[in-house]
């Protein structure tokens, strides 16, 4: 199933937590006032948000995840993309750079470090996952 807004395709983002930390990336050339963000790219044709957001995870960091659940999705209101969050557990490997042409750093970062990285906020379904998991 692929899901498409207007011309551009779609986008995933993996939600990715191990232990009491999120992955973010920055990215090489950033959206706007976008930098750093969950692990994320185009939908392809053949395949479900949740296969793209595992796929581009292992392209952008090298982690291979296992996509857990769907959070939500939106317009995003600084990209104007649509874009579906994913809930990714980590089952091997370690997050490096694996695509420098696209990333430019990784963060595991705790609950209360998000705003210095994020500092417009989240998507409230993902900040209230983030809230359960990073928190209890």
């Amino acid at each position: 199933m692929s899901v498409t807004s207007g011309a551009e395709a779609a986008v995933a983002a993996a939600v990715v937590v191990r232990g009491k930390r999120v992955l973010l990336v920055r990215r090489r050339v950033p959206e706007g006032t976008l930098s750093w963000q969950f692990p994320a790219g185009k939908i392809e044709s053949d395949e479900t948000p949740e296969e793209a957001a595992a796929r581009e995870t292992q392209e952008e960091t090298g982690l291979l995840v296992t996509p857990q659940s769907v959070l939500g999705q939106r317009v995003h209101p600084m990209t104007g993309r649509e874009i579906h969050y994913i809930a990714c557990r980590s089952v091997d490997g370690e997050a490096v750079i694996a695509s420098a042409q696209e990333v430019a750093g990784l963060a595991w970062v705790a609950h209360g470090e998000i705003p210095q990285y994020v500092p417009y906020g989240l998507f409230e379904p993902v900040q209230e996952y983030l809230d359960a998991v990073l928190i209890s």
